[in-house]
């Protein structure tokens, strides 16, 4: 285990940044059949190489365009080195700069009812791209391998039983990339230059390229969820081909964040569990979330609108469309028609994949049982999706008529009289209209989900709370990916504890390697068990208290009742 003190010292610069030196013959080569694949570079401070940008899917263009991912074609005429990277086309909601307005001025004690109001739905829309990220390419189906230079070496001598990390970011599922530095978690798993995980990250295709769906779509041959079609074949890779890197594909730990851990639980749901065992062994949904979406006629708006915006009639000539078209597209629904806290795609019920919501899906029994789960959340999850201007129970059931536009009138009714009533007294968790608002969000989109995965692992699972003021959506992922660097306490974005940094990476790897979380210096992390207990992480202790979320509105909400 990683000492807590002085390991901000041993990690300051480490990072896949500053290579010990450049491309060059002697990095290591790794065979993968169909291509050979060589070190990025060597990280001399942590002691690791990075394998980078490897192709796991053939390029979804042309026909395979809208289509589930296919095997690369083998390409052995050359070297690959990995230098040039890959990321998705994406977009961002245009509320989303508004709402992190808010959240400056909330944190910085400043008022916030005169916080800019967000871009109303198809408000501005303009037929330009902002300049793209020059790594922007719908051939996006790669990977990055980061493996200590010490497992690598075993696999030379037919070593593979190294426990492996395979990280899948969020981002709303519009936007988001692989490209993070794990050099913090491989310290974790070791002794700062010994590391003794693998870390894997990838990409999916996001937005309208990855998640359109719908009836007219999918009988036109589109596939639905390709998102996570394409996470699962990524994860396939991962079986196939870890061991040549020196893992072992029985020692598998799947962790994201946001939309990340929502895609995990659609994962240990995937097919209904008809398909038998997933590709991993083990998980870590991080505030999962995503916006349930089951009905027909949304997903129906939602593809006949992309294909206004193209001027086209058809799936065929959709996938004919050049790139920058289907770019531009996509910007512009995503960033100007998506209503505050929404991103227009996600992951929806296809009748395939996904039968039907993972709540549901959990409660039935229909999902792979034989994992080990250990799922957290943070205390304020919904304060960022809530629009700061909520002040009536009138303004909450406009609202969540955006979020779930086909929500029978009986089910927002019943939301807003029994489950979080009116009542400001303090005898419920919320204050006045707004706390309340951003609980029902807290609970509807994000924290029930950790909850659900509980009773259906029979309690014998792990559940964190991230609790480090100010505790919004997201802001636990620096603490994931924590490299050492000096601690900032007035910059509440970053990492401003020490310890539950050190403390969350150490829990996260030793999960990974044992399936049972520790950290050295802190209290013990228990199952969860018949008493919901839950740890949590707070600047000032790390301490048991009983999951919030163990209670009747949660288990209302695993109904699936709002389409």
């Amino acid at each position: 285990m990683v000492k807590l003190a002085g390991v901000g010292a041993a990690l300051l610069g480490v990072g896949f940044a500053h290579p010990a030196h450049p491309q060059n013959s002697s990095l290591p080569v790794v065979d993968l059949g169909y291509e050979i694949h060589q070190a990025s570079n060597f990280n001399e401070s942590g002691g690791f190489y990075n394998f980078s940008n490897i192709r796991y899917a053939a390029p979804p263009l042309g026909n395979l365009r809208f289509a589930p991912p296919e095997a690369p074609a083998e390409n052995r005429s050359a070297i690959n080195t990995g230098e040039i990277g890959r990321i998705c086309p994406q977009a961002s909601p245009a509320w989303g700069a508004p709402a992190t307005s808010f959240l400056t001025n909330l944190l910085l004690g400043l008022p916030t009812n005169g916080t800019t109001p967000y871009v109303p739905p198809g408000a501005n829309a303009s037929s330009l791209v902002p300049p793209l990220d020059p790594r922007t390419s719908e051939d996006c189906l790669f990977l990055d391998v980061f493996v200590p230079e010490k497992i690598l070496n075993s696999a030379k001598k037919g070593g593979c039983g190294a426990p492996v990390l395979v990280w899948i970011y969020g981002g709303g599922y519009v936007n988001g990339n692989k490209f993070t530095n794990p050099a913090g978690l491989l310290a974790a798993s070791g002794n700062v230059t010994d590391g003794e995980v693998i870390y894997v990250a990838l990409n999916y295709r996001l937005g309208a390229l990855g998640f359109s769906s719908g009836p007219t779509y999918q009988a036109e041959g589109g596939a639905a969820n390709l998102g996570m079609l394409d996470q699962r074949f990524a994860l396939e890779w991962v079986q196939e081909y870890i061991h040549l890197f020196g893992g072992d594909k029985n020692k598998v730990t799947v962790f994201g964040e946001s939309a990340g851990g929502g895609s995990i639980m659609h994962q240990i749901t995937a097919y209904g569990g008809l398909k038998g065992k997933v590709p991993f062994q083990q998980a870590i949904p991080q505030s999962p979330g995503w916006t349930p979406v089951l009905s027909q006629v949304q997903q129906e708006g939602t593809y006949q609108r992309l294909l206004n915006l193209t001027n086209t009639t058809s799936l065929a000539e959709l996938r004919a469309l050049p790139t920058e078209d289907m770019i531009r597209a996509n910007f512009i629904q995503i960033t100007y028609d998506a209503p505050y806290s929404s991103y227009i795609y996600g992951p929806v019920v296809d009748g395939s994949f996904a039968p039907a919501l993972p709540g549901q899906l959990l409660a039935r029994g229909q999902y792979d049982n034989s994992l080990r789960v250990m799922a957290g959340h943070n205390t304020n999850e919904g304060t960022y999706f809530t629009p700061p201007y909520i002040q009536s129970t009138s303004d909450i059931i406009s609202q969540l008529r955006v979020s779930f536009p086909y929500a029978p009138t009986s089910s927002l009714d019943y939301i807003t009289s029994t489950l979080y009533p009116p009542i400001y007294n303090g005898s419920y968790p919320y204050t006045n209209p707004y706390s309340r608002a951003a609980l029902i969000t807290t609970e509807g989109i994000f924290t029930c989900n950790t909850y659900y995965l509980q009773p259906a692992f029979s309690n014998h699972s792990y559940s964190y709370l991230f609790a480090v003021p100010p505790a919004f959506h997201g802001f636990d992922v620096s603490y994931t990916f924590y490299t050492g660097g000096a601690i900032n306490p007035l910059n509440p974005t970053g990492v401003t504890n020490r310890t539950v940094a050190i403390a969350l990476q150490e829990f996260i790897t030793s999960f990974a390697k044992t399936g049972k979380p520790d950290a050295e210096g802190v209290k013990m992390f228990e199952m969860y068990g018949p008493d919901a207990k839950v740890l949590e992480l707070d600047a000032k202790d790390i301490t048991e208290v009983r999951d919030s979320n163990a209670n009747e509105r949660c288990r209302w909400w695993q109904k699936g009742l709002m389409s």
